[in-house]
């Protein structure tokens, strides 16, 4: 499996269902899927948005990781089982077009203001090397439309040279 990860805004979703698509895998947008199958344990108040069942989320999954061939997209990584990925990629964007994409998806007050902030302190790039294998994890910037053709290409390059490395 291969996982797509980066503050809110990044261009995660874009991004992974292009490649899914591209590479002809399946696509999970883990946010959907809690949403879908309510896999949450309470409400947080001051973000104003549901906590996430972590476990519940991996019950869910385990049986098409192991399947393989799978792009999972979510902003946290910490969580999810170190054997299930055999790439992370984390995204990352300028903070003015981060706050423009954000507001325009209705984030305000200190929802937007923490986003913002763990895009300045590479928070999720941090726990994606603390969770994974170094080697495994790499930065792609995520600004434009151009970006985004870069980062497919750049992508399809590794998972192909990963195929070849493991068939």
């Amino acid at each position: 499996g291969f996982l797509s990860s980066g503050t809110p805004g990044v261009g995660k979703t874009t991004l992974g269902k292009e490649l899914a698509s591209r590479a002809g895998m399946s696509y999970i947008n883990v946010g959907d899927m809690a949403k879908e199958g309510e896999l949450y344990d309470g409400f947080d108040e001051e973000y104003d948005c549901p906590i996430l069942d972590e476990d519940r989320v991996i019950d869910e999954l385990e049986d098409k990781m192991n399947e393989g061939g799978v792009i999972v997209d979510y902003h946290g990584c910490d969580f999810f089982p170190e054997r299930w990925f055999h790439i992370v990629f984390v995204l990352r964007t300028e903070n003015s077009f981060l706050y423009d994409r954000l507001e325009s998806r209705g984030y305000k007050g200190k929802k937007l203001q923490d986003n913002i902030q763990c895009e300045i302190f590479q928070t999720l790039y941090e726990e994606a090397v603390l969770s994974y294998r170094e080697e495994i994890v790499h930065q792609l910037p995520s600004n434009t439309p151009e970006d985004l053709e870069r980062n497919l290409d750049q992508i399809m390059q590794w998972i192909e040279q990963w195929m070849k490395d493991n068939n």
